[in-house]
């Protein structure tokens, strides 16, 4: 019974691949696998642009401040996906230099760590809440591998107000 079963099978296998074998050889019968491109539409979706203060914390260094600067890159930026260039700074001055891309509240980002004496990578998974008054804040979720397994933590992210400086009213002096 077991034969029966297995040559029955072969039967229905072998064309089957015979097929298979013939389209596999015949450039004609190959089906167009390439994507379609179409040109990029703008992009529509929110600007998180801007310089933020965040307070963090790490698993190995515990509870530190550092601010973040987002800059939307227009030319990379299209339909809802936003691209950004991003530089932070922690209080100690290291420097994180990095993208992020984002869509619909949520964002992601990678960072290179610089501290003068090696440069270290972090990835970051962020939700993106609206505040209000085109002010946005995010909470980072982020891994930083190292030779010990890594280093987890979390950053809680708002976009500072722009300050404009008032200029100061000069008095009409009086010429006697």
């Amino acid at each position: 019974m077991k034969f029966i079963i297995t040559s029955l099978l072969g039967l229905v296998m072998i064309p089957l691949y015979s097929a298979y074998a013939q389209n596999q050889t015949d450039a004609d019968n190959i089906p167009n696998t390439e994507i379609e491109t179409t040109p990029s539409q703008a992009f529509v979706g929110p600007n998180y642009s801007g310089v933020y203060a965040c307070k963090g914390s790490n698993s190995k260094v515990g509870d530190y401040e550092l601010h973040a600067k987002l800059e939307l890159n227009r030319v990379a930026s299209h339909e809802q996906y936003g691209v950004y260039q991003l530089i932070s700074e922690t209080e100690n001055s290291t420097v994180y230099h990095g993208q992020a891309i984002a869509n619909a509240g949520r964002m992601a980002l990678t960072f290179n760590i610089v501290d003068g004496r090696s440069a270290d990578y972090s990835t970051g998974l962020a939700t993106v809440k609206y505040l209000g008054s085109n002010l946005w804040a995010y909470t980072n979720h982020y891994f930083e591998p190292d030779e010990y397994g890594g280093t987890y933590g979390t950053e809680y992210c708002v976009k500072q107000k722009i300050q404009v400086a008032k200029k100061a009213k000069k008095r009409a002096q009086r010429h006697v």
